[in-house]
């Protein structure tokens, strides 16, 4: 059985006492873009990943709380796949913001993509920055629609790795009986494409329930997200890869708290939300991006 097995589990999450926040998702946006398009841009089925650079990845990283318990285990995980990465470490609300906004300001034009990794407690709807919390959409609203015009028709990629509730995963057990056995015009086509599109978000759960971290493994999702990034991400689409790491937490996982029954044994289901329309690949850089 995997690490979450061997020790004693923890979770990414406010304390039970606070409730539950609803969360607003992306229905809270209204804006769309009218956006100029290459025809070659518009009709491929592969994001473009032939650009200078691979992109930033912005690793907002939160261990102090002021209200709660330091929480451990955050890797960077984007480094050996091109990405210059930034790591920023317990941010204030505000400073959370101005990050977010300032990296929507800086011109993404020779970038393939964006990549913005948090690692906090959270509870269903909100994400907790050192001294408040923050609502979720608010890691996506500096680039959807035409706010970051540099990065329009291009993949923004969003991990969160927190609590969305308070809720307990006991699982289902089963069992299985196993048997052996280009076009390259250069006419320009004005198209309009919805403000969300091109982003992804995963969560490293389901809505409204617990995060699981190990104490001296971290987090469940973030140390499976590394290991298949790892292995495999210049060589599977980012859809195939993150399916893999749903696999493998929903599998091999399972809390092991022997000294409290109401969270032992518990299972962890992350989950995609893609508005991506294209297969993303992060296809080899002859130049590393690794800063």
């Amino acid at each position: 059985m995997a690490s979450g097995v061997n020790n004693n589990d923890d979770v990414d999450a406010k304390s039970s006492s606070s409730g539950f926040l609803k969360s607003l998702g992306f229905g809270s946006e209204e804006q769309s873009s009218d956006v100029q398009l290459t025809s070659l841009a518009a009709d491929s089925e592969y994001y473009d990943m032939t650009n200078k650079n691979r992109g930033v990845a912005i690793i907002l990283n939160h261990k102090e709380f002021k209200r709660m318990p330091t929480r451990l285990g955050t890797k960077e995980v984007f480094k050996k796949i091109g990405f210059t990465v930034r790591t920023f470490d317990d941010l204030t609300r505000k400073e959370v913001r101005n990050i977010l906004e300032k990296v929507a300001q800086e011109n993404h034009s020779e970038s393939d993509c964006l990549v913005v990794i948090v690692m906090t407690h959270g509870e269903t709807g909100y994400l907790y920055a050192s001294d408040d919390s923050y609502k979720i959409d608010e890691l996506w609203h500096e680039f959807i629609g035409n706010k970051c015009k540099s990065l329009i028709g291009k993949p923004k990629l969003f991990f969160v790795n927190a609590c969305r509730g308070e809720k307990f995963d006991h699982g289902v057990t089963y069992t299985r009986v196993f048997t052996d056995q280009v076009d390259s015009s250069a006419r320009e086509v004005t198209y309009a494409i919805p403000s969300v599109a091109d982003i992804l978000v995963m969560y490293s759960t389901f809505e409204g329930h617990y995060s699981w971290r190990n104490p001296e493994n971290g987090s469940w999702f973030i140390e499976v997200l590394y290991e298949e990034l790892k292995k495999y991400g210049t060589e599977r689409d980012i859809l195939t890869l993150l399916t893999g790491v749903n696999r493998k937490v929903a599998y091999e996982y399972q809390s092991n708290v022997p000294s409290n029954p109401k969270m032992d044994s518990k299972k962890q289901q992350p989950t995609i939300v893609s508005m991506l329309n294209k297969i993303l690949y992060f296809t080899p850089k002859q130049l590393s991006n690794d800063k």
